[in-house]
């Protein structure tokens, strides 16, 4: 009876079932949990996971060290050390027993050599510290002070530099070896600083601003260590002498630490201003931690003991540097964000991107990442903005140690926030791509009077407009009217917009004519293939991110109308698809002959150019100059293209093969395959073409020619 009544509602139910089964996983799951009331459930799920995926890593307390015995601490002294550790102690041994505990703990990959400078200090102390194995201890017969200890010890110290560590410190891992980095990285460092933190894991310094009165504060006290504010390497005022890092030779001809400032107090900040006047900087690097019990040595009562000299000191360092404090630095609290970086007399400028580049995975990111490296070699101050506020691991870090500030995290205030706070210390803004700019151009209008610079890339409704054309698609045609009425917008509400190629910037002339439309360099390459013998194998390769329509439209129209040409003729003949984010459609592209790799390294794709007989742009739809072009001509590897692949690149058809045609474009790959004398001169050529036209000078010049972006060399220190 029952099957008699349901009878009429099985087909329904039969074609749901199959409607179901071929919905998307995903909006299978949304069903479920709505049927069966657990939808608020799961999207709290959801958005938690994405709250902890916008953030980086939390930051733990440090792990301290305990009262260890002398005889178990142990530090491998370097024959030929790289660093003189040097650590004044009078009194006090537990701690200086902590800091020698946690040195052997987290060791570098430097040579080093410890040298503990007993001050006078109790018989008791000195017996003690003497059954520590691997230091160096010397002894005072009298007290000298920290500046008379620490001088006394550089001149004894054999390493290539100097690091002066407080007794009441304790180091935490990879502390020293990321010391060295911007020694090893730079010609102009003169001292480098470390992040200071309280033993509860508070921010104590992250640098120091230094005040036109001579009054100093530490960056970030008392802040949560893990804020990105205090997270990228730059240039500071001074850092504290509890932990930091000096060239040896440097230090002793400036005559070390001065004696007019003993016992203590100011040494450290004076050191660091007559290391500016020799055209030297002091450098903060975050990435290396210490932890500071602040205090111990000489107590915090001002007017007391050697405390006392930190007011006395005060106004000798007043005296000695007013001139160049009324010059360079700012009235106490005020232009913080200018302060910080060192920026008076440099322009600051922001700059904003719909995510933190990646610069070995897409062009825009290699673009974009070509800007902020020009931007810094032109002295300016840089920070980040990705309009997701994402934190990336990895290249967040890339960017950080270059210099850069980079804003991230789900805590973070938001951009009208923050600009409606920084905008009136903001020199210049570039925001990239429509989407964000249509978002942030008005908010920087509104709150700051930088000048405004809309990096196009490409132009959008110019490569919407010819897939629609390719595919006959009228919902992409209507998409390029709509994306050319956004872009118009945004280059006359900019101050200048700029294109990676002159013919795109004539095209938006062209179109708006009153708007500041210019062309730049779009990308720079710091290393160029040697001159290349052709690759014994037939072996061809397409680099792309196949998840742009575009490569993934470019990898079937070779794969189903080029190939099999190709294969014809040279039927040992192999074509590599290599790249990020291989589409459904691409994937089942894969065959004996040929292969979609996915994503690769830096390194894997250099050995997949150096391999690969012929590099195949065949893009029948796009805009802007071609990274993927550009990149195979810099490895030495002859290229084929179309038209399209070869915009915004004049001459090309001199020195690689232009074809539109299938026909055309198979013969033309299967010359290079074949042709042994073709494939070195259009190597040859190719690599002539590039080093002619991408160097990293090149993208300098043009985009502050462009942009009008005085480059800011910086003020020099004068007693």
């Amino acid at each position: 009876m029952s099957q008699t009544l349901t009878a009429p509602y099985r087909p329904t139910a039969r074609l749901g079932q199959r409607v179901y089964a071929r919905l998307p996983r995903k909006v299978r799951l949304i069903l479920f949990w709505a049927v069966t009331r657990q939808l608020h459930i799961q999207l709290g799920f959801w958005l938690r996971a994405r709250r902890l995926r916008r953030a980086a890593p939390p930051a733990q307390p440090p792990a301290l060290i305990g009262d260890i015995p002398p005889e178990e601490i142990d530090i491998p002294r370097g024959d030929n050390p790289v660093v003189s550790v040097i650590i004044p102690s009078c009194g006090h041994s537990a701690f200086t027993l902590r800091c020698l505990a946690s040195i052997a703990a987290a060791l570098p990959r430097a040579q080093i050599e410890v040298i503990v400078v007993d001050d006078a200090g109790p018989a008791d102390d000195v017996a003690c510290l003497s059954r520590v194995r691997g230091i160096r201890l010397l002894r005072n017969s009298v007290n000298l002070g920290f500046i008379g200890a620490c001088n006394a010890a550089s001149r004894a110290a054999r390493g290539q530099y100097l690091l002066f560590l407080n007794n009441d410190t304790q180091v935490l891992p990879d502390w020293l070896d990321t010391m060295l980095q911007p020694f090893e990285a730079r010609d102009d460092v003169g001292a480098v600083g470390a992040m200071l933190l309280y033993p509860d894991g508070r921010l104590q310094e992250a640098g120091a601003i230094v005040w036109a009165d001579g009054s100093g504060w530490n960056v970030g006290r008392l802040e949560n260590q893990g804020d990105p504010t205090y997270h990228y390497q730059r240039e500071v005022d001074y850092c504290s002498g509890a932990c930091l890092l000096v060239a040896r030779s440097v230090f002793m001809g400036l005559g070390g630490f001065d004696p007019i400032y003993t016992p203590a107090y100011y040494e450290d900040t004076d050191l660091c201003f007559r290391l500016r006047g020799q055209g030297l900087k002091t450098i903060y690097q975050p990435r290396a931690k210490i932890v500071h019990f602040e205090g111990i040595s000489h107590g915090r009562d001002i007017t007391a003991g050697v405390k006392s000299h930190q007011v006395t000191n005060h106004r000798t360092f007043l005296r000695r540097w007013t001139r160049l404090l009324e010059q360079e630095h700012y009235a106490p609290g005020r232009h913080v964000i200018r302060a910080r970086d060192r920026a008076h007399g440099r322009q600051i400028v922001l700059v904003v991107d719909h995510r933190i580049p990646e610069p070995d995975r897409d062009a825009g990111s290699r673009a974009i990442f070509g800007c902020l490296a020009a931007l810094l070699s032109a002295g300016l101050v840089v920070k980040f903005w990705p309009h997701d506020l994402i934190y990336n691991p990895t290249y967040t870090e890339v960017l950080q140690d270059m210099g850069i500030e980079v804003f991230h995290g789900p805590g973070h205030a938001s951009f009208e926030s923050w600009i409606s706070i920084h905008g009136a210390d903001i020199d210049h803004v570039m925001i990239s791509r429509p989407a964000v700019a249509e978002d942030v151009l008005p908010m920087v209008r509104r709150h700051s009077r930088a000048r405004v610079i809309y990096y196009g890339h490409d132009l959008h409704f110019r490569r919407l407009r010819q897939q629609g054309e390719l595919r006959a698609d009228a919902r992409l045609l209507r998409q390029a009217g709509r994306m050319e009425a956004k872009e118009r917008r945004l280059w006359r509400a900019a101050d200048v917009a700029l294109y990676l190629s002159e013919e795109e910037a004539a095209i938006a002339r062209a179109l708006e004519p009153a708007a500041d439309t210019r062309a730049v360099v779009p990308y720079g390459f710091t290393r160029f293939a040697p001159n290349r013998q052709p690759p014994p194998e037939f072996e061809v390769i397409f680099v792309a991110g196949f998840g742009h329509p575009p490569n993934e439209e470019a990898a079937c129209w070779m794969v189903a109308e080029v190939w099999p040409l190709v294969a014809i003729r040279v039927p040992e003949a192999t074509l590599m698809l290599v790249g990020s984010n291989p589409t459904a459609r691409v994937r089942r592209l894969a065959r004996a002959d040929v292969i979609v790799t996915g994503p690769v390294s830096e390194e894997a794709l250099y050995r997949r150019y150096a391999a690969a007989r012929v590099a195949v742009v065949p893009l029948r739809s796009g805009a802007g100059v071609k990274l993927k072009t550009v990149e195979a001509m810099v490895e030495g590897t002859p290229v084929v293209t179309t038209p399209i692949g070869a915009q915004g690149l004049p001459g090309l058809d001199r020195v690689a093969a232009v074809e539109a045609e299938r026909k055309a474009f198979a013969s033309a790959i299967c010359q290079l395959l074949l042709d042994d004398a073709l494939w070195e001169a259009r190597s040859s050529a190719g690599l002539a073409y590039a080093k002619a036209r991408f160097q990293p000078g090149h993208v300098r010049e043009s985009l502050l020619s462009a942009t009008g972006i005085a480059p800011s060399d910086g003020l020099a220190a004068v007693a």
